[in-house]
C-alpha cells in the first residue's frame, strides 16, 4: 500500500518561505530543518513572489480550487452564458 501524501497548510507555505527569505541560512538547509525538499521550497517561493500581496488562501489555493478573484470570473462567466441562452430564447418567442 502506497503512502499518504504529506499536505501543508497555506500558512505553513508563507511562513516557511518567509523564514527562508530572513535566513543567513542557505535554501536547502532551511528546507531541511522544516522537512521539506529544497525544490519544493524553491516552488513555494517562486509561487508567492508571483503572487504577493494575496491572502494566504489566495498564495496557496490548493489542488484544482482556485483563487477568489479566479472563482469571481468563473462564476460571472457562467451567469452570462445563463442570461445570453434567455436571450436567445426569448428572441425566439417574439418572432
Amino acid at each position: 500500500m502506497g503512502t499518504k501524501r504529506r499536505q501543508f497548510t497555506p500558512e505553513f507555505k508563507l511562513e516557511t518561505v518567509r523564514l527562508a527569505d530572513g535566513s543567513e541560512k542557505p535554501l536547502s538547509r532551511v528546507a531541511r530543518e522544516v522537512g521539506i525538499r529544497p525544490s519544493m521550497l524553491r516552488s513555494w517561493k517562486r509561487q508567492a513572489e508571483s503572487r504577493a500581496g494575496l491572502t494566504p488562501r489566495d498564495v496557496f489555493p490548493g489542488n484544482g480550487k482556485l483563487t477568489s478573484s479566479e472563482e469571481e470570473i468563473r462564476q460571472l462567466r457562467l451567469e452570462l452564458e445563463q442570461v445570453k441562452q434567455e436571450r436567445n430564447f426569448l428572441k425566439k418567442a417574439t418572432v
